[in-house]
């Protein structure tokens, strides 16, 4: 890192506390200058960062953290935060193997109280926190940041609803930009657009020794004017009165003269209960093509810092994303009844594309993964086709929903899974690891994983005509292995896999893009005259119970692959040939799953070397098996 007046000297809280307040503004300049210097090298979340500088800085100036709690909303936007906090030096590690993660993390640094990567949970564990020191007579603060798009979630609601009840302290910065991933959607932005029109906003400087005022004299005439004011600006007060927050603002974000004042106001205040303070901060400020860009730089890879140009990857080879989204246009050309559900995730899931085609048929509920789902049962109780695309580690989010809304009623809901398995920079948060257990362990449903992007659009294809009971199918963050992709016609039978080679000695079954890993093993197999036969399960469920047993039957060796965790597809399997009694004819079987650990970012390879799922672990264990001896012995007593 180049030298810096201020961050050279800079390397905790504390030492930002020691400078005047006059050089604070100097210090968020060089800050974001490290910050956009890393981030071209390792690519991440570069807009949100650059959105808090002043915010950050403001905090950690007037708060004693760590021992006053900061937690972060999702994390993306900690850049800064880690930068101040111990970490500057290791800054261009981020989202690297052994490096620092993309969000917050406990196990990284005493200044990260709570981890987080998805959204709408600081609100929740900032109350629990703070909580947790008034039954310890401790008088720390505990401050949460929750930006615009998050606290529209559900999640944020029942947290202010209960802490608005309460008469615990605890202040929530709400961080506005009117940008998440995508633009804020539904009657939150509105509410909050609304209040950036009020006058508070705009007049700010001629008030501000009365909004400083307000906490510090709470009692008196004049701070209760205040108070009023600040309370009442708008017909009828705001919602986060209603809920029991004490509101201050709308404020500019990035004028550090009015930031540091309020702050410290609410650091003292003797009020009982929460306190909302509402930051007006723009995302990507400072960096020009960040200000411009139409998501502002949320999710970058390596750039030019010069030029702002990304250096994105030079394959032909068709993404998964938008080879879904592509032949869901197609479908939906034909059938006016194919409706599109996201989770304000439209450009990572495809519906962005959807949405150009059919922007009446394409629904971006915000960040609210349980309402997408309940949404979408509705939808289907109507004769619609909703397909809800949402990444497979967001989709945890709603799993009662999918249980209690659609699959006890048998609704054909079709979700469209994307990131299924391991996905690299973003780490075991984002893992697409579950899904396969927590959909396959529901009665009638169906559950398909594709092998490449042709099986992608077969099952897409597939799914149109699943009409009496949800399904599902999973695929990964990604390009495909270039193959010619079919028509919107070409359809598979529900329920049957395929046979890719036959051989003798072993048997693959193989479910999802380790499909490519099992050829390979195949041939270090053959190289040692083993033959094998490699099946594509397609369906995690139904199993293809036919195929199965007969592969069990006519080899001495079967092995399943699956890139999700223990008790998904192989369990299944297992728990056929148990219920068979295929153990009992000599059969060796082995179930290769992700292992029971959460793994770390890193490349994808290189996670799936740690899972032990690339070829030349595939044959070992194929093996190994054949020289084993699973001869059981029962010992009575």
């Amino acid at each position: 890192m180049r030298n810096y007046k201020f961050l050279e000297h800079i390397n905790f809280p504390s030492d930002l506390r020691k400078l005047p307040e006059s050089n604070l503004q100097e210090v968020s300049n060089e800050v974001r200058n490290v910050m956009i210097d890393a981030v071209s090298e390792t690519g991440g979340h570069l807009g949100a960062g650059l959105g808090v500088v002043e915010l950050t800085i403001a905090i950690h100036y007037v708060f004693n953290t760590p021992n006053d709690r900061l937690i972060w909303d999702v994390g993306h936007q900690t850049y800064p935060h880690k930068i101040l906090t111990g970490r500057k030096n290791k800054i261009k590690t981020l989202r690297q193997g052994n490096g620092l993660s993309g969000f917050t993390k406990r196990s990284e640094s005493e200044y990260d109280p709570f981890g987080a990567a998805h959204s709408s949970t600081s609100i929740s564990s900032a109350f629990g926190i703070a909580e947790a020191n008034k039954l310890s007579n401790k008088s720390n603060n505990v401050i949460a940041v929750i930006g615009d798009g998050a606290i529209s979630a559900g999640m944020a609601y029942e947290a202010m609803n209960n802490a608005g009840a309460s008469k615990t302290k605890m202040i929530v910065i709400l961080n506005d930009n009117d940008m998440s991933i995508a633009k804020p959607v539904g009657a939150m932005r509105t509410y909050l657009a609304k209040l950036l029109s009020g006058k508070i906003y705009f007049s700010l400087r001629e008030t501000l020794k009365l909004i400083t005022s307000a906490f510090s004299k709470r009692f008196s005439a004049k701070a209760g004017k205040a108070e009023d004011f600040l309370r009442s600006a708008f017909t009828g007060g705001t919602m986060f009165n209603s809920l029991g927050f004490y509101y201050v603002g709308p404020i500019d974000g990035h004028d550090l003269s009015v930031l540091l004042p309020i702050l410290k106001n609410a650091r003292d205040s003797k009020h009982e209960g929460p306190i909302m303070i509402h930051v007006k901060t723009q995302k990507g400020k400072g960096y020009s093509y960040a200000e411009k860009a139409s998501d502002n730089y949320h999710g970058v890879s390596k750039f030019n810092v010069i030029t702002g140009e990304q250096i994105k990857s030079t394959t032909n080879l068709p993404a998964y994303t938008k080879v879904f989204a592509n032949t869901l246009v197609k479908h939906a050309h034909r059938d006016s009844k194919i409706v599109g559900v996201t989770a304000a995730m439209p450009g990572g899931t495809g519906m962005d594309i959807f949405a150009k085609e059919f922007p009446k048929r394409m629904f971006d509920v915000g960040i609210a993964e349980q309402h997408a789902v309940t949404f979408s049962a509705g939808l289907a109780t109507e004769g619609y086709k909703p397909y809800v695309a949402i990444y497979s580690t967001f989709l945890q989010r709603a799993y009662d929903q999918v249980v209690h809304d659609v699959a006890i009623q048998s609704l054909p809901v079709r979700f469209a899974i994307d990131r299924a398995g391991l996905v690299g920079a973003d780490g075991s948060t984002h893992a697409g690891s579950f899904d396969i257990t927590y959909l396959s362990t529901l009665p009638n449903f169906v559950v398909m994983a594709a092998s490449d992007e042709t099986e992608l659009v077969k099952m897409i294809n597939t799914s149109i005509d699943i009409n009496d009971k949800p399904s599902a199918i999973r695929y990964p963050r990604g390009t495909g292995v270039g193959l010619e992709l079919p028509s919107i016609d070409q359809k598979i039978e529900v329920g049957k896999g395929r046979v890719i080679r036959e051989g003798k000695q072993a048997c693959i079954i193989s479910l999802g893009t380790r499909l490519e890993e099992c050829k390979i093993a195949a041939e270090e197999l053959n190289n040692k005259g083993i033959t094998t036969t490699i099946i594509d399960a397609r369906f995690a469920k139904p199993l293809d119970q036919a195929l199965i047993l007969r592969c069990a039957r006519e080899h001495e060796v079967m092995i399943t692959i699956e890139e999700g965790s223990i008790g998904g597809f192989g369990s299944h399997v297992k728990n056929l040939l148990a219920e068979k009694g295929i153990f009992d004819k000599g059969l060796k079987f082995r179930s290769m799953t992700l292992p029971d650990i959460f793994i770390e970012q890193d490349t994808p390879k290189k996670m799936y070397d740690i899972a032990g799922l690339n070829a030349t672990q595939i044959s070992k264990k194929i093996l190994d098996t054949l020289l084993s001896k699973d001869n059981i012995k029962v010992v009575k007593n």
